[in-house]
């Protein structure tokens, strides 16, 4: 099985989830998008994990070039000022998923995409598109999991992850852009506190 590992919440508990519910090596890939994480400990958390291998690539200029540059020529901005930085980096990250389970003979891929939004349909259709044969696994979606329960799994599990109840957002960044969901965000009512900001 190969995994679309962050080394967040979701998809370091999704490693430990998979090996115990299906019994299975789990490989899992870490894409630099220029996300500024450390990619060697994010490799040492997973291998602490109990994964088969680990590959960290290094995509910054293919994500640049191949769907930046569109973006910025197609102005590619979600409601007229949101720039599309998580969506653009899931169909590079799903191909990438694609080649590490063709190279490693994997016959099924994972990711920790949940069912409210649209990241889950981008990593399916490249997957199924370029590799219609492999399975796919979607277990925060499929097996109903909330971040309270993964907090809780991984407490039970002496799984380290970066959030706990009083800071439980979900961040994702690229080189083009920063997203932060969960916690308060989760209602439109509520600002996002000052502590969640990094680039401003």
């Amino acid at each position: 099985m190969v995994l679309a590992y962050s080394g967040g919440l979701d998809t370091s508990v999704l490693t430990k989830m998979i090996q115990q519910k299906y019994n299975a090596d789990v490989v899992t890939v870490t894409l630099d998008v220029g996300q500024q994480s450390d990619l060697k400990a994010i490799e040492e958390k997973a291998k602490s994990l109990g994964v088969k291998k680990h590959y960290s690539i290094d995509a910054k200029q293919e994500f640049v070039t191949n769907y930046v540059f569109p973006a910025i020529k197609a102005n590619a901005l979600y409601e007229g000022k949101y720039p599309v930085s998580s969506a653009l980096s899931r169909p590079l990250i799903a191909s990438k998923l694609v080649e590490v389970a063709e190279k490693e003979g994997a016959t099924a891929v994972a990711h920790g995409c949940t069912g409210k939004g649209n990241d889950q349909v981008r990593f399916e259709v490249t997957i199924k598109s370029l590799a219609p044969s492999l399975k796919i696994l979607a277990p925060v979606r499929e097996w109903g999991l909330a971040r309270g329960k993964e907090i809780e799994f991984a407490k039970a599990n002496g799984i380290p992850i970066p959030v706990n109840p009083a800071s439980p957002y979900s961040i994702d960044q690229n080189l083009w852009g920063r997203s932060i969901e969960c916690g308060v965000l989760e209602n439109p009512d509520h600002e996002p506190p000052e502590e969640i900001f990094e680039w401003t």
